[in-house]
């Protein structure tokens, strides 16, 4: 099987949905770069492309029936006999270590010309199960390269959330200098300095605490590019929305092209197949068959030396089961129960995913209103936090004051990072639902 235009397909994705900036580094991992490694080298990736290889292998015509089977024998075999003869009227013959030495070979073909069109009913599940196989390596994909995408997009929000963190740092170390001037110049106390560098210690132990979240997602997205490279890297920063996504295209995309709802349909295929199957045995079967045999036979004993024979051979069987207890009505009646058992899992998976589309599009909805909401939060907080700064330098607001603004701006931007990193999840969980992960249209 050709993955090819799977992986191409994967890479169309990269580059015309997502949207993202390539800056290249030598520190920086790129996502096309990460999506193609994960295709290369993910092993469950692997495993499912070799499960439907196996499958392929199996959807052929000698698998379903429609060939002949041909065979070839040959043997030889030879026995050390004593042969004694005892004659009414003749002399007695007594033949000690007596050899005879006998030889066969042949060529026989056999051939099912007819079996109640069981073989077509064969060679149509087969080539359903192929198809499934195909569906499920797809569907691995799809869930691997949504696990890469969502992986790689909590780096980039984790990042940015480390570099917030820094800057915080950063503003908690001023306030410790503004402090220890006050004090040295007698408008400060020594308890406002202890306080700034309590909070300041408590910024750097935040600032380790993500770092170690991070570098977790990190190690995370690794595993699932199956890459054992001890190297460190980044990410892109940037986390952009592919598109607006619409609720009824979503659910009429998955209808056609989910993944899941496609494998249950086959299912259904299969279990048709095999009705068919069991139906054909109802019927006769005509074989034909036909071969080429040579025999010889040698004595060192008997009247002749040796006797041998040659020829071809045909003939044509037909046969009918007439009574087996029942058991074809039987298998029949549960091959159809299977059949139902298949249309009803269909059915209930068709709902399931609506609602799951459903259920997901409005935490989607929700995460573009809530970042339209923390970036213009986080505009005031920005402004709140410089002019908390030129007041806390001019002793007009007091440190307590001051950590305030401080924690409302490390809060805005934490909350602003949280809704595009749900934003992106979603985004790329409805793509996945809807079936336009691989393939966009």
């Amino acid at each position: 099987m050709n993955w090819k235009p799977i992986k191409v397909a994967c890479f169309s994705f990269i580059w015309g949905s997502l949207c993202v900036s390539l800056g290249y580094s030598q520190s920086t991992l790129d996502l096309d770069e990460a999506v193609k490694t994960g295709l290369e080298k993910n092993f469950s990736i692997r495993v499912a492309e070799n499960e439907a290889q196996i499958s392929a292998n199996n959807n052929t015509l000698g698998n379903a029936g429609f060939l002949p089977v041909i065979s070839a024998d040959g043997s030889i075999n030879q026995r050390n006999e004593d042969n004694l003869v005892r004659y009414a009227d003749l002399p007695d013959r007594d033949d000690e270590n007596a050899i005879t030495t006998v030889y066969n070979y042949g060529i026989n073909a056999g051939w099912r010309i007819f079996d109640g069109l069981t073989m077509f009913a064969t060679l149509d599940r087969l080539s359903t199960e192929e198809k499934i196989s195909e569906e499920e390596a797809q569907f691995r994909v799809e869930l691997v390269l949504a696990d890469i995408v969502t992986t790689y997009f909590q780096i980039a929000g984790q990042q940015k959330a480390y570099e917030v963190l820094l800057n915080t740092v950063e503003i908690s170390q001023e306030r410790i200098n503004i402090a220890e001037t006050k004090r040295q110049i007698g408008s400060g106390s020594e308890y406002e300095l202890l306080q700034a560098r309590a909070d300041f210690n408590a910024d750097r132990a935040a600032l380790i605490r993500a770092g170690t979240i991070m570098n977790r997602s990190k190690y995370l997205l690794k595993r699932l590019m199956a890459d054992s490279a001890n190297v460190e890297y980044e990410v892109e920063s940037g986390i952009n929305l592919s598109e607006d996504l619409d609720l009824n295209m979503l659910i009429e995309s998955a209808f056609e092209q989910n993944r899941e709802l496609n494998i249950a349909r086959l299912n259904a295929n299969v279990a048709t197949a095999e009705i068919r199957e069991i139906t054909g045995e109802w019927f006769p079967q005509i074989d034909v068959a036909g071969g080429y045999g040579y025999s010889r036979v040698e004595a060192s004993s008997g009247f002749s030396e040796f006797s041998e024979t040659a020829g071809l051979s045909y003939g044509i069987t037909a046969r009918v089961n007439l009574f087996d207890g029942f058991n074809k009505s039987r298998r029949k009646q549960n091959a159809e129960i299977a059949l139902k058992n298949e249309q009803l899992r269909s059915e209930e998976l068709q709902l399931q995913i609506t609602s799951q589309i459903r259920e997901i599009y409005v935490q989607y909805s929700d995460a573009l209103s809530l970042i339209e909401l923390e970036e213009e939060n986080l505009q005031i907080t920005q402004q709140s936090v410089e002019i908390a700064l030129e007041r806390f330098q001019l002793g007009t607001i007091n440190s307590v004051e001051f950590r305030e603004a401080q924690q409302n701006l490390l809060s805005a931007e934490n909350r602003l990072i949280e809704a595009q990193i749900d934003a992106k999840s979603t985004e790329t969980e409805l793509l996945r639902l809807s079936g336009r992960l691989l393939f966009k249209d």
